[in-house]
């Protein structure tokens, strides 16, 4: 039975630590609560450095990813829990195994002590923490359900999370797939076509001109294959620098948009993106314009962020949200529906 690491509350709220044998997560939590404890955080007591340890810390900056649902999930937990919210951030720098997380925390905290409300405090940490959380957590504060406005903060992130990883997922196999053909190919060019070639030359005959072309193609990657390392690694240099350029990416986006089958694909995925985020500051009290000014900035594809900042406008002039974003026609109809 595998063991687990916990950290847990007790009834005068100290802040417990142990470890514990169960089946699950859940089992450690259900166990805690039967105790009359409150979860904090529950998690595998082993695992490798590569695995939250040092190389991944190393190389993800404080809050990333899967560590801020952690930390929101956790501070919506004590704060449901009657915990004070400095004490809250107290027992949260204590979770984190990175000390530039606990570095951040302890600023947070010290913000919060210093009078700031925690919005405030989060603002404050040089970006680290997006509009959309510091706006959520602003909009919680004024409605006064701060730990509700976190609890529903961390399962929008949680869920973009996943989206996150399942469009990773969808897109190894197809690279993956990609670099074997791309290695086939060029050991089919460069060694198998040049083996022909010989034999053809023995034979003293006219050849079509496709297996010339095929023929000559075969005989530079063979004596000049250092060209086809160097030209994808400037064209990819080349892209990364024109993509700098506003002008450029918006061109780039627009064009993408128009490709029969991964505009579509891009158009949903963003579009679900945007309705996600926009559904969730709504509910939390964010005015619509707000709401869109915030949500634009997760979109990735710069054509749909141009397309939300001229609905912002038109809905301020007083039209409707879904024919202001349907007007070019980018959006998919059933996200306009």
């Amino acid at each position: 039975m595998p063991r687990y690491r916990y950290k847990a509350l007790d009834a005068r709220g100290d802040l417990l630590e142990g470890q514990m044998d169960a089946a699950s997560e859940g089992e450690v939590i259900a166990r805690l609560q039967e105790q009359g404890h409150l979860p904090v955080e529950a998690k595998p007591a082993t695992g490798s450095a590569f695995e939250g340890g040092g190389w991944k810390q190393w190389r993800q900056r404080p809050f990333a990813g899967a560590a801020l649902v952690q930390f929101t999930q956790q501070l919506a937990t004590l704060l449901s829990a009657g915990q004070p919210l400095d004490r809250a951030l107290s027992i949260l720098m204590e979770t984190p195994e990175d000390q530039r997380s606990q570095r951040v925390i302890a600023d947070i905290r010290d913000s919060v002590r210093g009078g700031a409300p925690l919005s405030q405090a989060l603002e404050r940490q040089h970006g680290l923490f997006s509009r959309l959380y510091v706006n959520m957590v602003r909009a919680g504060e004024a409605g006064g359900s701060l730990h509700e406005t976190l609890q529903r903060l961390a399962d929008y992130l949680e869920r973009s999370q996943e989206l996150k990883g399942r469009v990773i997922n969808a897109l190894i196999y197809p690279a993956i797939l990609l670099v074997v053909v791309g290695l086939a190919l060029l050991f089919l060019l460069g060694y198998v076509v040049p083996q022909f070639s010989l034999m053809y030359q023995s034979l003293d005959v006219t050849l079509p001109w496709f297996t010339r072309a095929v023929l000559e193609v075969g005989l530079l990657v063979r004596q000049g294959w250092f060209v086809f390392i160097v030209v994808p690694a400037l064209l990819l240099l080349w892209v990364e620098r024109k993509r700098r350029d506003p002008v450029f990416r918006l061109g780039f986006d627009t064009w993408l948009l128009q490709r029969a089958m991964i505009g579509g694909m891009v158009a949903k995925l963003e579009s679900a993106r945007l309705a996600r985020t926009l559904g969730t500051l709504l509910r939390n009290g964010v005015p619509l314009l707000t709401g869109l000014g915030i949500a634009r900035n997760v979109l990735g594809n710069r054509a749909l962020v141009a397309d939300v900042s001229e609905a912002a406008d038109a809905v301020k002039n007083g039209a409707g949200l879904a024919s202001s974003l349907g007007r070019n026609g980018r959006f998919p109809r059933l996200a306009l529906q």
